[in-house]
């Protein structure tokens, strides 16, 4: 069986999916096998000291030590390791980087944001877009949104801004990214006719399932709005108990609402699909791409 491995080092959690590769008549398919998730919450450290301090440098040691073993157990084959904005963005991420190379024998890729948007669009899901519509793809993670527009199935313009769950939490998020973000979208999709949003990254999947909308159909602007009044409504404690969500889930969701609701608005976007694919399914897609293609 052959089997690859993504890691994603994110600004609030880190993952690891070992993924099993399978040969079809259409090409090469995954099938998910393990996913780790670790709330490690790096982007505290990143956003407000631009440092990440020692004790979540071990942790980080510690869960890529782990993820090695696992990958190891697992024989996995191939495998391709990134972190996003909150190594990116602190003065010790390339030491850090270079830690978890001697001690987990895992070699790190620090990304920049258009590398991040390239990896999240080996997912294609363009192949499953109507070609009459045009679309802005939307993923929101901890430290930074990464827009891109797709026209007849193709991407046309693609931006990552810094603005984040994270970030939004710590007061990190500045006004003037908020308006560069907002001209570049309108500016991007004044000129086209029923625009579509695609939304990824964990906190829109949780509010696609909250929202109780079938698998496959789209999540209403009017549902996503009144979905967020109702969690922002609750404190913390409340939603945590109410609704089950995990104690790293339940803060950050409010902000992803918001960044979602804030773009369905400048862009009068009524409706948004929710595929399930994120980060760590891109980096199997390109590493199926660059080994067996």
């Amino acid at each position: 069986m052959l089997r690859y491995a993504a890691i994603d080092i994110g600004s609030n959690a880190v993952r690891l999916l070992i993924a099993d590769i399978t040969h079809t008549e259409e090409g090469y398919t995954f099938k998910k096998n393990t996913l780790v998730r670790v709330p490690l919450r790096l982007g505290d450290d990143a956003f407000l000291d631009h440092y990440i301090s020692e004790r979540k440098a071990g942790e980080l040691v510690k869960s890529m030590i782990a993820f090695r073993h696992l990958m190891d157990v697992y024989h996995v084959s191939a495998y391709l390791a990134c972190a996003t904005s909150a190594l990116r963005d602190s003065a010790n991420g390339k030491q850090i980087a270079e830690r978890i190379r001697e001690e987990a024998d895992i070699d790190l890729e620090i990304i920049e944001g258009q590398r991040e948007a390239n990896i999240i669009y080996s997912n294609h899901i363009e192949n499953n877009l109507d070609p009459d519509k045009s679309y802005l793809y939307i993923d929101v993670g901890g430290g930074s949104t990464e827009l891109s527009v797709f026209v007849n199935r193709q991407p046309v313009a693609s931006r990552s801004f810094n603005i984040g769950t994270i970030r939004i939490l710590d007061n990190q998020d500045k006004d003037e990214t908020w308006e560069e973000m907002r001209d570049w979208v309108k500016a991007q999709t004044k000129s086209l006719r029923n625009v579509v949003g695609i939304g990824t990254g964990g906190n829109i999947n949780k509010l696609f399932r909250m929202s109780g909308e079938k698998e496959g159909l789209p999540l209403s602007f009017l549902k996503l709005k009144s979905l967020y009044n109702e969690l922002n409504s609750y404190s913390l404690k409340e939603r945590i108990s109410i609704y089950g969500l995990n104690p790293d889930r339940a803060d950050v969701i409010i902000p992803a609402a918001e960044i979602f609701i804030t773009l369905m608005k400048w862009t009068g976007i009524k409706q948004v699909y929710v595929p399930k694919v994120g980060m760590v399914d891109g980096i199997i897609n390109l590493l199926i791409e660059e080994n067996l293609s």
